[in-house]
Parts: C-alpha cells; structure tokens; sequence
C-alpha cells in the first residue's frame, strides 16, 4: 500500500498527449484536471502545475497538423498558445475559486544562484497565498532552449520538484507507467509496479518519442526521475486519462509506476549538479582522485581551461563533474599548474588558495 497521508506538496505534469485530442485541444481535459487538483487542494496539499501544451496549443490555432520543427515557427506557436493554455486552466480553476499563476522560465534562470533564488522565494509567495503556479518553459523567446534546454516539460518538472523540496512527482502522460518492453509492439510486456532506483536495466526499458507535437519520450522521463529522487522526491508516472487519478494515486491505489527517491542532496548541491556548466577544467589524474576523495581542487593539478566564465559560476570538471569556481578562466589560465602559495604572487593579495571547494563540487556519475 502507498502512503501519502503526510503528503505536503506535489508537482504534476501533463503531457502534450493528454492536452490534445484530434490535433485540438482537449478544454474537458483541462476542466478535469482542475477539479482533480481542487480536490487535493481540501486534502490540505499545496499544488504546482507544470503544463506542455502551449506549442501544440498555438499550431492548432494556426491549423497546422503536423509537428512543428522550425525554430523560429515553434516560437511563433509557443507565443500564440501560451495566453490560450493560461485562459482555459483561469476559466477552469475559477470553477473552484481557485487562482493561478504563470510562471515562465528557462535554464538561465536556474543556472544563476540569484534569479534561482528569487523565483523560488516569488513561488513560495504563491503558495502561501493559495495560489497554484502554472511552469512552462518560456519557449517563445528562446532558441537553445526549444527542444534543448530541460530537454522537455519532464525534466522541467523534476527541477521544479527539486528546487521547491516538494514531496511527490506526478508526471501524467498517455501511457499506465514504466513497461519492461513496448507494450505497443510485444504483447508479453508488464507493467511495473515499483521502482527503487534508476539502473541501465531500467534505462535500457525506454522507448522512443510520442506524438506529434510532445518532445519527451520514456528516456526524458526516467531522467527526471534521477533529478527528482536526488532532492528526496518520489515520482509516479501514471495514465493521466483514467478516471479520478490524482486522488486514486494519493489514496495509495496501485496504479502507474513509483520511483522511489534516493539520498537527498543538499539544494546547493543539486543545484550546482543541474547547472549547465558555463565552461571546462580539465584536471590530471591525481588531481581527479583527490576531489573524488572530497578534496578541494587546487592549481597545480589543472591541465587546461575551456571556455570564458567569471568568479561564482559553474563549470564542468573533466565533464563528469560540476563545480563552482572561485577564480575567473583568465585567472586560472594565469595559475595552471603552480602551487597554491604561489597564487598571491601571481594574482594579488587576499585571493583564495582554492580553485573550487571540495563542498562546491558535485559529480554527476
């Protein structure tokens, strides 16, 4: 039996494929979803909404009936369906006298400690004042981002799960769960039930993409998964068109997949972890062992430097690490290979002895 009584907070996601039906949006889908979200809002639960839907929304509106790969179109789409998406969840929230809230982001907002920041103190705002926040990728004014910033709204959702320390992860798409085959093409595939962590077996149970208009496929959302477990959080994914499913799952009814959640990572630590690294230092041998023996990373063991970044951002360390660094890359091209005595010789007085912490550095493997 699954226990959520002590639930606290949740962030569902729904899938493209849900939000439209024959290539038009589905308005009675979002009508329940919303009462569905109502009910576990009297369970005392706080909510977070993070909705695909809008590119899909706005190709509709163009008539267009296949998926949109041009960048600057699906821009053009994101742009015209995101009011849309807002007005039909305003319309179908206000049935409860529930209000909602846009919240649009990309990766840069995560990636900078202080607008990360702040947008997390503006969303606990919005719960306290009982207000459930919409997240959706802010598509239209990005170009990297379409397609290749979160990789998708599944990923998008388990950062946001992450970042607000939510409980649970409900990720709601057009399948019963995580199958070990395609259920579509082998009829001896089985749904599974529970999952206690993410391995290459599990991985290798991935498929391909969905429908036209959706980005993400199994792969993207057992890597939101990962993202998840690694701030404590469970996820389930789950047949979104079944009937009653949010309050079926919250009442512990054995439906979808739970992926159970992994040691908790600190928030500073998950989010250096999930930052894109600005740019690279490549270290030797000896130099990879110590920090891997949370150790900090000193001068003397960097072999190079790739890329432009400043003091305080993130940067990749041999590509199988992230870390924060104290020194800008001109500085550390200035004290490649010396001993760290020597740094204030070389760049000033009062500098640090340390390229990165050993707190500031987080693996990814």
């Amino acid at each position: 039996m699954r226990d959520f009584s002590k639930l606290r907070r949740v962030v569902i996601k729904i899938g493209t494929n849900l939000l439209t039906k024959d290539h038009e949006f589905n308005v009675e889908y979002v009508q329940d979803i919303s009462r569905q979200i109502a009910g576990l809002r009297e369970r005392g639960i706080q909510v977070l909404l993070v909705s695909s839907g809008a590119i899909g929304m706005g190709a509709g509106e163009l008539n267009l009936k296949v998926r949109v790969k041009d960048i600057k179109m699906r821009q053009a789409c994101a742009a015209i369906g995101q009011p849309l998406l807002m007005h039909q969840y305003r319309e179908s929230f206000g049935e409860y006298d529930i209000s909602i809230a846009q919240v649009l982001i990309t990766r840069e907002v995560l990636n900078n400690r202080t607008t990360f920041l702040n947008l997390k103190n503006s969303v606990e705002t919005l719960l306290f004042l009982g207000i459930v926040p919409i997240f959706n990728e802010n598509d239209s004014v990005s170009t990297d981002e379409i397609g290749s910033a979160f990789g998708d709204n599944d990923r998008l959702s388990a950062m946001v799960a992450s970042k607000v320390e939510a409980d649970l992860l409900i990720i709601l798409t057009d399948i019963d769960g995580l199958y070990n085959g395609d259920p579509r093409k082998d009829s001896n595939a089985s749904l599974i039930s529970s999952v206690p962590e993410i391995t290459e077996e599990i991985m290798g149970f991935a498929g391909s993409k969905g429908s036209e208009f959706s980005t993400g496929g199994m792969k993207t959302k057992l890597q939101a998964v990962s993202i998840a477990a690694n701030a404590g959080c469970k996820t389930i994914l789950a047949h979104g068109g079944k009937t009653d499913i949010l309050n079926r799952l919250l009442n512990g009814e054995d439906e979808g997949t739970i992926f159970l959640g992994g040691k908790k990572l600190s928030a500073r630590s998950r989010w250096i972890l999930y930052s894109d690294p600005i740019g690279k230092i490549n270290i030797d041998k000896g130099a990879l062992a110590a920090i891997r023996n949370h150790k900090s990373l000193l001068p003397s063991g960097i072999i190079s430097v790739e890329g432009v970044f400043n003091k305080g951002e993130v940067v990749s360390i041999n590509g199988i690490a992230n870390a924060v660094s104290k020194f800008t890359s001109t500085e550390i091209e200035n004290i490649i290979g010396h001993h760290s005595r020597e740094i204030p010789a070389l760049l000033g007085k009062g500098r640090k002895d340390v390229i990165a912490r050993a707190e500031d550095i987080v693996f990814s493997f």
